[in-house]
């Protein structure tokens, strides 16, 4: 059996290499939903223990991409439409607040990043970038959304479903990309512009509207598949 390349695991604490190794695979789509991680052939191919390799898979669990149960090979976490109302429902909610947090909070650098980075998206488009991509610049936007709204918890609880938002639009994008790609930019910059210098109330509406229609073509992709 063929295993999937990893970049090796550096010294610094090897539990939490092998987690990234393992997560910036799944990321790129090496790993599927659904996808077995098997021990041995993670620890062969990052030149690592055993150990290290399941304290970084329990990692993977508590973030929410992994699926780890007892007499049960280890997966990769599989999208269903139940998991999907649950985690844009939250983010929908977190999106929001993040957005009008930091419409006030917001710096002139944070306010240029944001810009900075619709250029990168369209510019990617433009150069037909692959889906994973496109999806980490999408992420990255609101990474510093998130980091300009200058909410320490908020950004915790970002964080704390932030993998399983960029797997699940992952899913997204590989069964709908040309779909993703029409609309990524104009969203983005949407938001970008409303974040700068538009009226709160729709910016609130907005932000909850891009994750809305993430959630919807989702869920119309898998329950059709």
């Amino acid at each position: 059996m063929e295993v999937t390349p990893l970049r090796k695991a550096a010294r610094r604490g090897l539990a939490d290499e092998a987690a990234d190794r393992v997560r910036e695979a799944i990321f790129a789509g090496h790993f599927r939903p659904g996808a077995p991680l098997r021990e041995v052939e993670l620890a062969a191919s990052l030149e690592i223990s055993r150990g290290s390799v399941r304290e970084g898979i329990a990692q993977l669990a508590r973030e929410g991409l992994v699926r780890c149960d007892w007499h049960r090979p280890t997966t990769v976490v599989d999208v269903t439409a139940e998991d999907v109302d649950e985690v844009y429902s939250v983010r929908a909610a977190l999106d929001r607040l993040a957005a009008v947090t930091a419409r006030t909070a917001a710096t002139e650098a944070d306010l240029d990043a944001l810009d900075a980075l619709v250029a990168d998206l369209a510019a990617a488009v433009r150069s037909k970038a692959e889906g994973p991509r496109l999806l980490a610049l999408d992420i990255a936007f609101h990474d510093r959304v998130y980091a300009a709204a200058g909410n320490g918890r908020l950004t915790e609880a970002w964080n704390a479903v932030r993998s399983q938002v960029f797997l699940f639009q992952l899913q997204r994008v590989s069964l709908g990309h040309e779909h993703y790609r029409a609309r990524v930019v104009a969203e983005h910059r949407e938001l970008a512009e409303l974040i700068r210098r538009g009226d709160r109330g729709r910016l609130a509406r907005v932000a909850e509207q891009h994750v809305e229609s993430a959630r919807e073509s989702l869920l119309e992709r898998i329950q059709t598949e």
